[in-house]
């Protein structure tokens, strides 16, 4: 039976393209594909509690690491998901990871997800990245809706959403298990044509 619509993104939208670098304006910082180098730092960023509070893996290793690089790089392909390295742009130093996950090409849909190192907090990496990702989604890909979700508790990401043109849409309850327990996601929203 066919369908009444058209995808709103073809299939081949990643996987017919090498992944870019996106420089982030006024910032001094690139959205980079990741490269197997960037273990060391992808591991010591998963041993701050901070990190670990809000995420359901931790690295237990270098190698570790490296093998997620890996499949964050093949995820690229398969157009499931798509991962990139904030990184200042004059040294190559990792200040973060920023993806789209759960991309839904038909629908025109993904998810944003980031964490920064410890100390680029507080200095607006998140948001200029989460901005800068969101232009090319909708620009460049032409993705309709991106969704942001964070627990209720994670303040922080909340005002990064807010700041960045994502509005609160609702609360989903009990949605993620972490280790210390369910955790209540606040889920936000921004959609092509909408203004930051």
């Amino acid at each position: 039976m066919p369908y009444l619509i058209s995808d709103v993104v073809a299939p081949g939208a990643f996987a017919c393209r090498q992944q870019p670098t996106l420089p982030v304006p006024d910032s001094g910082l690139v959205l980079r594909p990741w490269a197997p180098s960037d273990a060391p730092a992808v591991y010591e960023a998963f041993q701050d509690p901070v990190l670990q509070r809000w995420h359901a893996r931790v690295a237990d290793s270098e190698s570790e690491a490296r093998d997620w690089i890996e499949d964050w790089s093949a995820a690229w392909a398969g157009e499931r998901s798509a991962h990139w390295a904030i990184a200042d742009a004059a040294t190559d130093r990792l200040v973060g990871r920023i993806a789209l996950r759960m991309i839904e090409l038909p629908d025109g849909q993904a998810e944003v997800a980031y964490w920064t190192v410890p100390w680029a907090r507080g200095r607006g990496v998140a948001p200029r990245a989460v901005e800068t990702l969101a232009r090319w989604s909708f620009d460049e890909v032409g993705l309709h809706r991106l969704e942001l979700t964070h627990a209720t508790a994670n303040e922080a990401s909340c005002r990064v959403a807010l700041k960045t043109g994502f509005p609160a849409e609702g609360t989903k309850r009990s949605a993620v298990l972490h280790a210390d327990g369910w955790h209540d996601m606040h889920l936000h929203a921004r959609v092509a044509g909408a203004s930051p």
